[in-house]
């Protein structure tokens, strides 16, 4: 049965963009991380932080934002979050650390030696050795995953220029251990959990709002909102098409694909 001609769509109900920034730390409130969801019947509008009684804070923390997609994967509602930032690095990287091809090990290892989730901790301090042991744990900026190549992305570790996402992935990756631990299986962690998601099962992958931005009219969003809009709103669109089973199943070649389940992920929306 083609995918075009499929009964069963769409297959979530809610569709999560989140726009990520590795600035400052874990617990600080920052104007670039925006956060937009959708349902099969609405189209994207921004979710603002809670605000506790003793917070007045505007914007998300990554903290918050964690803790957030935690309670809303907790709830029996199939939703589909996507964040723009790498989930994992390059397979140079597993060999010269000597790490075994397994994504949980990964995220451990990368907590012990940067540990950016700590509430005074930023990816600065770490780089500059103030904090955890972050010069164990180095990449090159010539060194870049599979998806990075095809989507023509930057490396994941090539800070200090525009358009990078080097910190917010060294910023972002022991979140994603903290709720993979907190929601345990009944989240997919797409592709490391396998690259088809079951029904009814909610799911967490990296985008790349870059592709797809230029799509939707800005209208009045700044660049970190429309990033998130345009996150959640592909993500509704392509699963109401159909399309988004077939970027569930990119065709990079059997051996590439192993590298990406096992080993450095995938970015959903390239083929």
């Amino acid at each position: 049965m083609s995918v075009a001609s499929r009964t069963d769509l769409p297959q979530f109900e809610r569709y999560i963009g989140i726009d990520y920034s590795g600035a400052k730390t874990a617990t600080s409130s920052l104007k670039g991380l925006r956060v937009y969801m959708a349902s099969r019947t609405s189209l994207p509008v921004e979710i603002l932080p809670p605000h506790p009684p003793r917070s007045l804070r505007k914007y998300w923390t990554r903290r918050g934002i964690a803790e957030w997609l935690v309670t809303v994967f907790t709830e029996n509602i199939p939703t589909i979050a996507g964040i723009d930032h790498s989930f994992s690095f390059p397979q140079k990287y597993f060999e010269t650390h000597h790490l075994p091809p397994d994504w949980d090990i990964f995220l451990d290892d990368f907590q012990t030696h940067w540990p950016t989730d700590g509430d005074h901790i930023t990816v600065d301090a770490v780089r500059n050795g103030l904090h955890g042991n972050g010069n164990a744990r180095l990449g090159n900026s010539r060194w870049r995953r599979i998806a990075e190549v095809r989507s023509f992305a930057k490396s994941a570790f090539h800070f200090d220029v525009p358009g990078s996402v080097a910190k917010s992935t060294h910023s972002g990756l022991p979140w994603l251990r903290h709720i993979r631990r907190e929601v345990g299986s009944r989240v997919h962690f797409w592709p490391f959990d396998g690259w088809e998601i079951p029904a009814e099962k909610s799911a967490l992958a990296e985008i790349y709002p870059s592709l797809w931005s230029k799509r939707f009219p800005q209208d009045d969003r700044t660049a970190d909102q429309q990033d998130a809009f345009a996150g959640a709103a592909w993500l509704r669109n392509a699963d109401q098409s159909g399309e988004l089973t077939r970027y569930f199943h990119p065709q990079p070649g059997p051996q590439n694909l192993t590298i990406a389940s096992d080993i450095e992920g995938w970015i959903l929306g390239v083929l």
